[in-house]
């Protein structure tokens, strides 16, 4: 247990407090905020809503159902069981961590990441139930899912296996709620 918490910090150490530079200082904060991603989502759902004319209420429902799912899991389930500090209030690496003016930085537990859960569940279930009609263009909510997941390290509020646990939630989630749809209505 005691290598996999050095891993961590050792991880988050590069991420937070080496690799870092002005201008990913300005982009990963502004994209992990939902003023940056939420439009994006809302786009996707009109969009849905105006082309899929039989079966758009029914994806926008499972869509916005595997959030719930997910975050119901990451947040209530593993978070109140699993009272793990965040970085960003971890006394231990106190000295070296970098926060950023401006952040809000959570008091609640730190395993495992709800942005990563609910991102790469979307992203799951979007590919599995768009890449039909749109080819490969769905594979691009897994590097926004990332991307979002990599900026929770960046900033100081999640580690690595935190991340790593939420992105297991969020795929198989997605997973799920995908197939279902798939299985059951599928876009026409």
């Amino acid at each position: 247990m005691h290598s996999i918490l050095q891993w961590d910090r050792t991880i988050l150490y590069h991420i937070n407090a080496e690799w870092h530079n002005n201008f990913l200082d300005g982009l990963l904060p502004a994209m992990r905020n939902p003023n940056t991603w939420l439009p994006l989502y809302l786009f996707l759902l009109l969009f849905i809503a105006i082309n899929y004319k039989n079966t758009w209420w029914k994806w926008i429902l499972l869509a916005i159902g595997t959030v719930v799912i997910c975050n119901y899991i990451s947040s209530n389930l593993l978070k109140e069981n699993i009272l793990r500090l965040r970085p960003c209030n971890d006394p231990d690496i106190a000295d070296w961590i970098r926060l950023f003016k401006g952040i809000y930085l959570p008091q609640s537990s730190s395993f495992v990441s709800s942005h990563a859960a609910n991102h790469f569940g979307m992203a799951m279930f979007f590919y599995l139930t768009l890449s039909k009609q749109f080819k490969t263009w769905p594979l691009l909510f897994f590097v926004w899912a990332f991307g979002i997941s990599y900026a929770q390290m960046y900033i100081g509020v999640h580690y690595p296996t935190d991340i790593l646990g939420g992105t297991i939630v969020g795929l198989a989630v997605g997973y799920f709620t995908g197939q279902l749809f798939n299985n059951r209505y599928g876009l026409a």
